[in-house]
């Protein structure tokens, strides 16, 4: 199809846009026979409609069936109006990076709606009157998507498994809050690079529901909201989570204690705890921190901060070991265990009966029950225990009876006293040293492959694909690291289509452009919006003197680097964000045209992955090439294993060398294929590596290799 061609179906697409909008004339002064001289339309040098933005223009109406038909859209923008009927399907629509159709009233969202949509950042459909469906699988094809908002959208079913790291590895914001949504958070979750996270209120009969373990594999989150949902068991370890500051839990069904890696998180600011089943000792967090915790919601032990009763600490830790079951929670209150709790009897304020007969436990029998002196009996039958009789059990000075019969123990007996009845009947495996059939699913004498690097047992290619350049990295490291005195090239084999890269207009040269991923909600809108923003997010905007001043007109004493492709220099900005500035050589961009510099750089700042050191932002002022990337406190693995002697350092243990390659490993993976755009990273070596304060690794200067000559990323 000619050029012509397409400008005239372009044109007749837009008048059918016109004509299906009221009151589009007079509002949005449509009047012009070409439509790339209307108001909020932009259109390409070749007259191809390349954004629409018009939200918030009381507008009402449908929208055409047609509307895929304009192949070059980057933008559609319509957000807070009154657009009524389903939307037609923007299949195909393979450059459309942003899509905004919050606060509107479409009906029906059709199941191909996503498909072929492979440069798409940025999705808002919040607030409309759907009729109820599922988020397509076709989503995975946006592999460079970091924000997608779908609340009040009438979703349902469970949240897809692809949200994890596999298919967007850039997913920054997830918003699903007041749908339909059903079962638990997916395990896929676990090492993503997710940082607000909605699931709240979900209206569903079941709800959300389930542990929320998942989260303390998602270290990157700043922001989340589980509330209103039926998740239940104990919270998790928070203590990875170093850049959360808010967590609203409140009216679900947790048990167990509050743990101290939450109380003690410095990042955290708002903290909602209230109408759960909370059990312990009230939590104090420090000052600055705003709480929500309603102690009478909850199952605090005092109705202020102090000490539990012993016995209640020790029943407690016994209730640990089953996954604090929510019937204790239910029934255990105050501070007195001799007050009428479940399944325990008393004697002068001493527990002397357990009985837990009955009542579906799983998990393990505590070694605490010893700390019960006073014990008599202790009943545990027909349950779902599994493991080994604990040998403290033998040392309770009083015990008469002990029955676990019709569980799932194994192992040896311990030697009780004579005079003490154990019933251990309906157990197949006692007296054996392992359990004859698999226990939880997993066979006794099965293997498990442990992920040193992401500590949750799961690495890249756990869901479904497995990597050749993840393991090929990871081999290499080992032995690299090993036997290698110098620095090391990868030149991996790839193979890919053709991936035009996207054009992206900055306004002015003195001023340095920033795509920083700040969870904000908000998109500005109009003429003079878009020509930067890429996605959802508040943009950073630095003059040339801002940097000047924060790296001291680039000092000696603020190199933190230098290299084949500049030097690099340390700032801190005025909120205290540190930054690195990387001062571009003139002999590298030599023969590299301004738009097409800008350009480069445009594409990288939209390659965002947890191993990859961020392209924060660029600097373009005269001759001045300057390009600010996020800061890594702990340099350069270079330093770590060539100079750690000269530099104080202490050697990296071999579980850090692990860490550090699998690290590596899923950077190099995703830029080589799985970013919306291949990069081959031809300059891999430890100094382009670089180590923050946790000493997990990301992969640094992995586009600029392209800069000097010949474009690899094409091909």
């Amino acid at each position: 199809m000619s050029e012509n061609t397409n400008n005239v179906d372009d044109a007749s697409l837009m008048l059918a846009l016109k004509k299906s909008l009221s009151p589009s004339s007079n509002i949005l002064k449509w009047s012009d026979p070409d439509p790339c001289q209307w108001d909020h339309v932009f259109c390409s040098n070749g007259k191809r409609v390349t954004r629409i933005q018009i939200g918030h223009q009381n507008l009402q109406g449908t929208l055409p069936r047609d509307l895929q038909g304009l192949t070059e859209l980057e933008r559609l923008e319509l957000q807070w109006n009154n657009i009524s009927g389903p939307l037609p399907s923007l299949s195909g629509l393979s450059n459309l990076q942003v899509l905004m159709l919050s606060n509107n009233q479409f009906s029906s969202i059709p199941d191909d709606f996503f498909a072929g949509m492979s440069s798409l950042q940025s999705v808002e459909i919040d607030n409309n009157p759907f009729t109820a469906w599922r988020i397509p699988e076709t989503l995975q094809n946006a592999s460079a998507l970091q924000n997608f908002s779908a609340n009040s959208a009438n979703v349902s079913g469970p949240i897809p498994d692809f949200f994890g790291d596999n298919a967007f590895p850039g997913l920054s914001l997830l918003h699903l809050a007041f749908n339909y949504l059903e079962g638990g958070l997916p395990e896929s979750f676990s090492d993503s690079a997710i940082q607000s996270l909605w699931v709240n209120g979900q209206q569903s009969t079941g709800k959300l529901s389930g542990n929320i373990d998942v989260i303390q594999n998602m270290t990157l989150l700043k922001e989340v909201w589980l509330h209103s949902n039926a998740f239940s068991g104990p919270l998790p370890d928070f203590s990875s989570l170093r850049d959360l500051q808010s967590l609203s839990l409140r009216d679900n069904m947790f048990t167990g204690p509050v743990p101290s890696s939450l109380v003690n998180l410095k990042s955290l600011k708002i903290v909602n705890l209230t109408n759960n089943l909370f059990q312990g000792p009230m939590p104090v967090f420090k000052g600055g921190v705003s709480v929500d915790l309603s102690e009478n919601s909850n199952r605090f032990c005092l109705p202020s901060p102090g000490e539990c009763d012993f016995q209640v600490n020790t029943l407690l830790s016994i209730a640990e070991s089953m996954g604090y079951p929510q019937r204790f929670a239910d029934n255990w209150k105050g501070n007195d265990p001799c007050a009428e709790w479940m399944g325990v009897t008393c004697n002068n304020h001493n527990i002397t009966i357990i009985n837990f007969q009955k009542m579906s436990l799983t998990g393990t029998i505590s070694p605490d029950f010893a700390s019960l002196k006073s014990l008599k009996k202790l009943v545990l039958a027909d349950n779902n225990l599994t493991g080994t009789l604990p040998e403290e059990l033998a040392t309770l000075p009083a015990l008469t009876e002990l029955d676990v019969s019709n569980n799932q123990m194994y192992g040896k007996v311990p030697s009780f006293r004579n005079n003490v009845i154990v019933n251990t009947n309906g157990n197949p495996d006692i007296g054996k040293e392992k359990p004859s059939s698999s226990v939880g699913g997993m066979s006794p004498d099965s293997t498990t492959a442990t992920n040193v690097g992401s500590g949750n047992g799961s690495d890249s290619g756990s869901h479904g694909r497995k990597s050749s350049n993840l393991v090929g990295v990871i081999v290499f490291f080992a032995d690299w690291w090993v036997q290698s005195p110098n620095t090391m090239v990868i030149h991996p084999h790839h193979s890919g289509s053709d991936n035009e890269s996207v054009k992206i207009t900055v306004a002015g040269s003195s001023v340095c452009v920033g795509a920083v991923n700040e969870v904000t909600h908000t998109l500005p809108t109009g003429e003079a919006a878009g020509d930067i923003q890429m996605v959802e997010a508040g943009n950073m905007v630095i003059s040339i003197q801002v940097l000047r001043n924060v790296t001291n007109n680039f000092s000696q004493e603020n190199i933190l680097g230098q290299g084949g492709f500049g030097t690099v220099y340390k700032g801190e900005l005025h909120d205290g964000t540190k930054i690195a500035v990387k001062r571009m050589e003139s002999g590298v961009i030599a023969g590299k045209g301004l738009p097409e510099f800008k350009s480069e750089i445009a594409v990288l700042t939209k390659v965002r992955h947890r191993h990859l050191v961020a392209l924060l932002g660029y600097c373009l002022d005269g001759f001045e090439r300057l390009l600010v990337y996020e800061y890594m406190p702990q340099g350069t693995l270079s330093r770590h294993i060539f100079n750690w002697p000269e530099e104080g350092l202490k050697p990296l243990e071999w579980k850090q060398r692990l860490t550090i390659a699998l690290d590596v490993a899923r950077g190099v993976e995703y830029l080589h294929g799985l970013a919306h755009q291949s990069f081959i990273h031809r300059d891999l070596k430890p100094s382009n590596i670089l180590l923050g304060d946790d000493m997990r690794a990301k992969v640094a200067d992995f586009g600029l290799v392209d800069l000097p000559g010949e474009s690899f990323n094409r091909n």
